[in-house]
């Protein structure tokens, strides 16, 4: 009887997990849906809001989620969460992306932000080697999310004419959208993202505690893999409608936003000491695929295909990845 209970308890558990994700991502895309609308109904350039607004939308789920586990005492969820999204970004969303259609990478704005998520990167690993996540740190993290998003504010006006994420951004931003529904759905935003996660964060550590799976691991995984959803489907887009540099950047910036937003969460909220496999396993990873990513993407001399024998190599450090934690 009380296995037939625990099993029917998981089942509720895993329901509230599903709908809470499928409710964080609506909303996170009807909030930047309304921010992008009601920005430029003030005037905003759409370019601006694309590197922006819609950038910073891509990972408002794992900033929520992140800051919600943080609260509620679950510093390792988040930090799960921060790290696990940022590995299936590249292992898995660009894998999958790739082997759709190899991807060109011609933009001028993306060859500057690669650079920029490898030193993010590598500051993320570097707070993270003591295996504890300080206040101090938390507020560098933030501070430097603030001034990365002032400077893509920047950039928006100094993007080269022809570079082909303007088009690309552009089509991102909706048009025509009356001021009092591009509000509402601010405010629908507002209120059911917190919501969202409060359930899903408190089902997912359920489901973990259920099947003895560390908060840490839960946050790798299924959070992360949860949260990275969005990315993987604007990717698709993307790359089916043939904006390669927009598929690329959701990435990257996510990836970006990923480290200075998310990991910033439980440093502010609940500075503690942080498993130590966030530090000697999970960080060094997501470095790792970071560089691979840059190796696949930068050159000097022009444009750069990714191809699928790349995205074949993502794919498999990712499985490879998902068998090391669950071993």
């Amino acid at each position: 009887m009380l296995i037939e209970e625990e099993a029917f308890v998981l089942l509720i558990n895993v329901v509230i997990f599903v709908v809470g994700l499928v409710v964080l991502s609506w909303s996170a895309d009807r909030f930047v849906y309304g921010a992008s609308a009601l920005a430029k109904n003030i005037g905003v350039a759409p370019m601006m809001i694309g590197l922006t607004i819609v950038a910073m939308g891509s990972s408002a789920p794992e900033i929520v989620v992140a800051a919600t586990a943080s609260l509620a005492g679950s510093s390792d969820t988040a930090v799960g969460n921060a790290l696990g999204s940022n590995i299936t970004n590249i292992a898995l969303v660009l894998g999958i992306t790739v082997l759709i259609k190899p991807l060109l990478v011609s933009s001028s704005t993306l060859k500057r932000e690669l650079p920029l998520m490898l030193i993010v990167t590598l500051i993320a690993v570097y707070f993270l080697a003591d295996s504890h996540l300080s206040k101090i740190e938390g507020v560098v993290l933030i501070t430097l999310f603030v001034l990365v998003i002032a400077g893509m504010a920047v950039l928006s006006f100094t993007v080269e004419k022809n570079d082909p994420l303007i088009a690309e951004t552009e089509t991102e931003v909706p048009s025509d959208v009356p001021t009092p529904n591009a509000i509402f759905w601010v405010i629908v935003g507002i209120i059911l993202l917190p919501l969202s996660a409060h359930f899903l964060v408190e089902s997912a550590v359920h489901i973990a505690r259920h099947f003895g799976i560390s908060d840490l691991v839960i946050g790798l995984t299924i959070i992360a893999i949860g949260t990275s959803l969005p990315e993987l489907a604007a990717s698709i887009a993307g790359v089916l409608k043939g904006e390669d540099d927009l598929a690329l950047g959701n990435i990257i910036g996510s990836n970006i936003f990923n480290i200075l937003a998310v990991l910033a969460m439980p440093g502010l909220l609940n500075p503690s000491v942080i498993d130590g496999n966030a530090a000697n396993r999970d960080s060094l990873v997501m470095l790792g695929l970071s560089i691979l990513l840059f190796i696949f993407c930068f050159n000097l001399k022009g444009t750069r295909r990714i191809n699928r024998i790349e995205a074949s190599i993502l794919l498999g450090i990712f499985i490879g990845y998902q068998f090391v934690l669950f071993s």
